[in-house]
């Protein structure tokens, strides 16, 4: 799954999640991948019949119209998809009392589903979808010297820094009294005792993520380097460890920047990605390249030529693009919005205006790119570069092949 596919699909469930319905009326139906659909058929005519015996008059014909759209729906498939399938139905509340609408989602899972559901409900079941499309690949990430260490989980787009430690060893100067061989062997202990603290913590943090990829660990000095070939960490922790790096720092400064001296071994972590890309378009505009554009209306011309070799758009988009049509001057085309209400024709100015198409301008931007052939990077805005990025250059940017100047 792409990350355009996989965007259109956390916010279809996280809009499916807030839906509600009047009563046990919304059917969310998971079918698992080989299940015949004749079976699944002949489950949902049982539940037909039992819901004829529904007292209420609105939920049963509620429940029993549901029913109908489900089992219309699954006659356009022979069999199951590969992954299963996922169907949600129902009448919808709307804003107002007895404003209700029938919808009907039908997903395949991006994952094989194993799981069979069938529920009426006063929500849609979109818990099992929700967990496939998270992120669960882990890494873990150490940074330590002597007097320091910090912890932090980078999973997706997130990079979370979730424990910082200190160790109280002094400094190389010598205690009054003590001779320089004594002292140093003090230092040792203290320093040996600090890295099985650090090893007792990672092994606390790390060893209940199940689907941990790896540890990396960094540091300034030799430090990194003795922790990591002694017996601190569990074995199956050190099993996992991909790299050790030289980092400035050992706090949590020493984190982001282990971050960034790892990303060959994270290439394919979206943080890194996201990042990378962020920092790569204010390069081109630090330096005054030319190969750096942002803002919509920008970014739009040079998708139309073809310039675009990335195309970056923050998550934290929230316009829409709508195809109007005015019924004053009879102008139709496609327009970017706040909302849907309030619009007015570009042409006229009036306010009589038919929408009749809308999407994300997310969706579309994207679409524009992968059909341009630009490489679609959408970005969160849990990092500091994402936020810049929605902040500063409206959320959307591109990084070009050529000049403008040769197009």
């Amino acid at each position: 799954m792409d990350e355009l596919e996989r965007y259109k699909l956390e916010s279809l469930l996280k809009e499916l999640s807030s839906k509600r319905g009047r009563g046990t009326e919304l059917i969310s139906l998971y079918i698992p991948a080989g299940r015949p659909i004749a079976e699944i058929m002949s489950v949902l005519r049982q539940e037909y019949s039992t819901a004829t015996n529904i007292k209420d008059r609105t939920t049963r014909h509620h429940v029993l119209d549901a029913l109908t759209a489900v089992m219309q729906r699954l006659k356009l498939f022979r069999k199951t998809p590969p992954n299963g399938l996922v169907i949600f139905a129902g009448y919808v509340m709307g804003d107002a009392p007895g404003d209700e609408t029938m919808e009907v989602h039908v997903i395949e899972p991006p994952q094989r589903l194993r799981a069979w559901l069938y529920r009426c409900d006063s929500r849609f079941h979109t818990e099992i979808l929700e967990d496939m499309v998270k992120v669960k690949d882990t890494y873990g990430l150490i940074v330590m010297d002597r007097s320091e260490a910090a912890f932090a989980l980078l999973r997706g787009r997130s990079l979370e820094v979730v424990e910082h430690i200190t160790s109280g060893i002094p400094g190389k100067h010598r205690a009054g009294g003590q001779s320089a061989r004594r002292f140093e062997r003090i230092i040792e202990q203290l320093a040996h005792e600090f890295y099985k603290r650090i090893g007792e913590y990672a092994n606390k943090i790390f060893l209940k993520i199940p689907d941990l990829k790896g540890i990396i660990i960094g540091g300034p000095g030799p430090s990194k380097n003795e922790f990591a070939e002694g017996d601190y960490l569990h074995y199956q922790l050190k099993q996992k460890v991909l790299g050790i790096f030289d980092v400035g720092y050992s706090g949590e400064e020493g984190i982001y920047e282990l971050a960034q001296r790892a990303k060959d071994l994270l290439k394919d972590v979206q943080y890194i990605k996201e990042r990378e890309a962020v920092n790569e378009l204010l390069y081109h505009l630090a330096r005054d390249t030319e190969l750096a554009v942002y803002g919509e209306e920008e970014v739009r011309k040079m998708l139309q030529m073809g310039a675009v070799a990335k195309l970056l758009i923050s998550e934290g988009l929230t316009k829409l693009r709508i195809t109007l049509e005015c019924m004053k001057c009879r102008y139709r085309g496609e327009l970017t919005v706040d909302c849907e209400t309030g619009v007015k024709c570009p042409a006229c100015g009036s306010t009589e205006v038919k929408i009749v198409g809308k999407r994300s301008l997310v969706e579309d931007l994207a679409e524009m790119g992968k059909s341009s052939g630009a490489e679609v990077i959408l970005v969160s805005t849990e990092t500091s570069e994402g936020k810049e990025l929605l902040k500063t250059f409206g959320g959307v940017a591109g990084i070009l092949r050529f000049k403008p100047g040769y197009y």
